[in-house]
């Protein structure tokens, strides 16, 4: 065959493979056998073999990389990856329903739910409609970047399906919002979001395979999705046989609503809510109340056997962008999102002891050691006991069996005792008078949780107890810290063990020559220690409160401590009167914070730092030139992220809106900007362009 025969033929090849893909994984109709398949892929592969210089990136033949990688490379989020907030009863529901009505009053409240995949978060961004990169999720803000190993899984497009102008009418687009989705295709970026699974059946199909060949079996779906998703070799990851299910569309397209977001997902290629091969159920519905999520999380939880894969809950969305938008986020998770899981999976089995752990702040944590048992697939040996007071309330002793209850990932809770069971061998357990680790005197003395509700806690008074001090420290470098890299709790407890430190402030003292005599560390690696050591001299203010640990406070309140405040000097002023003023501060909380900031042992530590350590304080506002006005905003802008663009305006006093009405004071417009540029025209409000916006702003 000629070459340029062979070029139209392979096209034509890599259009019909993509269209089989796409009828397979998305709208679950196939058309040929998975045998027929093959045979044109087969095709497509002999040809692009005599021809290699007409292979491209995104040809179906490419889905399997090359040679193994030694590491995967970090890679930021343009916008960050939030976690959610997790809810196990309808009641949680309502108050959460209620919790953001407050903030949104007035509005309709209107809600789009799906099903909460038990597999491995992963960021799609495609350019001129190609994968370019796919990234885990990582701590949010920072992942990692697997993109040989995304492109094995079938389900996901190597390019985007360019969709029909029809297709995104009934979807619910405009004229111009559908120009801008398909130059967006074919010449922008677009990133998309969602998650990698391992489907049952292949888990089992793997499992089995596995335990004939004597490797070590995979402990259940999610791990090993997640373990397939970080292997080296691309390879052994087309193996494993994932799949992909699409949940967030990153791109502003003109979309109103959530479900809207699946629809053009869908459009664009990828499987979304009921794309499933197979699937016959409805995977999402959208709910005029919370009666509607309640009936549809109940009915899932009661049919999720009969599921293609792991399912631990529903996400609960609110359907309305715009009020998205209003609601915001709060840390690290989004208000207008909540995961109401299904009950955990329960299991019974032995306490065969209980024991002891102390935390950073000198608490004494009860624990159980259980029987090992498998729960869920994963096998556990340890359950929280929180405290004394949940021990006497479970009338729990060693040697009872119990029901455990493991819901996600988190460490299993004891949630009944069986003492029918009993045979009179079982032991009282009794919290201990000194501590487990240094021996020092054990004080009880009340804390309070996340909730404000009072309990009795045990501590280790002995401020200098190893064990307290290496978990202090090891707050101190963690990464909603200080990020210290390569700081970790065993490398600590060295430091500490061969006299290198006592405190964090003695962290910033190190030198290479200290490091590089420790067992195995060598110089690069002692460089490198240093290198990131002197990276966290600089820090912000929230970052470096939470750093402190002081009892109660996390890394909200260190937010809410540092914007209030402004200063670190200020907080250490900070009257009794004045900490308990503070909105969610107050009470053992405020107590704690004032009592930390006048302990001399904790003084010094504070003089010690602030002479190693520059802190960024919260930026003042800037002139107020914008106050009352409401902003939307439309178009890409060249100077700045839309994200950036939004900071900006609120620093000034403006308020962002998602849509144009009659009370809109001013939209800015960017390059290609949608159909909120025609309303505001239709409306009469005023429109400004990016070079008159940056004015504006004084830039």
């Amino acid at each position: 065959m000629e070459k340029t025969e062979a070029k139209k033929r392979i096209e034509k090849l890599r259009g019909e493979i993509n269209r089989h893909r796409y009828l397979y994984h998305v709208l679950d109709k196939p058309e040929i056998s998975d045998s027929a398949l093959d045979s044109l892929k087969h095709e497509l592969f002999r040809l692009e073999s005599e021809f290699p210089d007409l292979i491209t990136p995104d040809s179906p033949t490419q889905r399997i990389g090359g040679e193994a990688l030694e590491k995967f490379n970090k890679v930021s989020h343009s916008v960050p990856m939030l976690s959610l907030e997790d809810s196990f009863s309808l009641e949680e529901m309502e108050e959460w329903e209620e919790r953001i009505q407050k903030l949104v009053p007035g509005e309709r409240l209107d809600y789009f739910c799906e099903l909460k995949l038990d597999g491995l978060a992963i960021s799609l961004v495609y350019e001129n409609g190609v994968l370019i990169r796919g990234a885990t999720r990582g701590d949010g803000k920072i992942g990692e970047d697997v993109t040989q190993n995304i492109k094995t899984i079938e389900s996901i497009p190597l390019n985007l399906r360019i969709p029909e102008s029809l297709e995104l009418k009934e979807i619910g687009l405009g004229g111009r919002q559908i120009e801008r989705l398909m130059n967006s295709v074919r010449a922008g970026r677009i990133e998309i979001r969602g998650e990698a699974i391992m489907a049952k059946k292949t888990f089992q199909k793997l499992n089995k395979k596995y335990e004939e060949q004597g490797k070590p079996l995979l402990a259940n779906p999610r791990n090993g999705a997640a373990g397939s998703i970080r292997q080296l070799d691309s390879k052994i990851t087309a193996s494993r046989k994932l799949d992909f299910f699409a949940y967030s569309l990153m791109n502003d397209f003109g979309q109103e609503r959530h479900e809207q977001e699946h629809k053009i997902m869908r459009a664009l290629g990828f499987p979304s809510f009921g794309g499933f091969s197979g699937a016959t159920k409805k995977y999402a519905a959208f709910c005029h109340d919370m009666k509607g999520v309640g009936r549809f999380h109940d009915y899932w939880d009661s049919h999720r056997d009969d599921l293609l894969f792991e399912c631990d809950g529903v996400v609960v969305v609110v359907d309305k962008i715009s009020l998205q938008e209003k609601l915001g986020a709060v840390g690290k998770a989004p208000r207008w999102m909540i995961a109401f899981k299904f009950p955990g999976v329960e299991v019974t089995t032995v306490v065969e002891d209980i024991i002891t752990q102390v935390g950073r702040t000198g608490i004494l944590t009860p624990v159980a050691v259980l029987k090992p048992v498998n729960v869920g697939g994963v096998t556990v040996s340890r359950a929280t006991l929180h405290n004394e007071d949940e021990i006497k309330r479970l009338d729990l002793k060693i040697g009872d069996t119990v029901v455990i209850q493991r819901a996600g990932d988190v460490i299993p809770d004891i949630i009944k005792v069986l003492p029918s069971l009993r045979a009179g061998k079982e032991k009282e357990f009794h919290m201990p008078r000194a501590c487990p680790i240094c021996g020092g005197a054990v004080k009880r003395q009340e804390i309070s949780d996340k909730k404000k509700e009072k309990s009795a806690g045990y501590f280790c008074a002995n401020k200098k107890c190893f064990a307290v001090n290496r978990r202090r420290i090891s707050h101190f470098t963690s990464r909603a810290a200080m990020d210290i890299e390569g700081l970790g709790p065993k490398i600590i407890g060295k430091l500490i063990e061969e006299g290198l430190i006592r405190d964090a402030a003695d962290i910033y003292e190190l030198k290479e020559g200290d490091l590089a005599a420790l067992e195995r560390f060598g110089e690069k690696s002692a460089a490198n220690l240093v290198a990131s050591i002197n990276k966290s001299r600089q820090v912000a203010l929230n970052r470096f409160i939470n750093a402190l640990g002081i009892l109660h406070v996390g890394e909200e309140t260190a937010i809410d401590l540092a914007n209030h405040f402004k200063n670190i000097k200020k907080i250490k002023e900070a009257d009794l009167e004045t900490l308990n003023a503070l909105p969610n501060v107050g009470g053992v909380m405020t107590k704690s914070i004032y009592e930390w900031f006048r302990d001399p042992q904790n003084e010094k530590l504070l003089e010690r730092l602030l002479k190693e350590i520059k802190i960024e304080n919260p930026k003042e506002k800037k002139n107020q030139n914008l106050a009352g006005l409401s902003i939307v905003l439309t178009g890409e802008l060249q100077s700045m992220a839309r994200d950036q663009a939004k900071e900006a305006i609120r620093e000034r006093g403006g308020d962002i809106s998602s849509s144009v009405s009659s009370q809109t004071d001013l939209v800015v417009a960017g390059r290609d900007p949608g159909s909120k540029f025609d309303k505001a025209r239709e409306l009469g409000v005023k429109i400004v362009g990016e070079e008159e916006f940056l004015k504006m702003l004084g830039s």
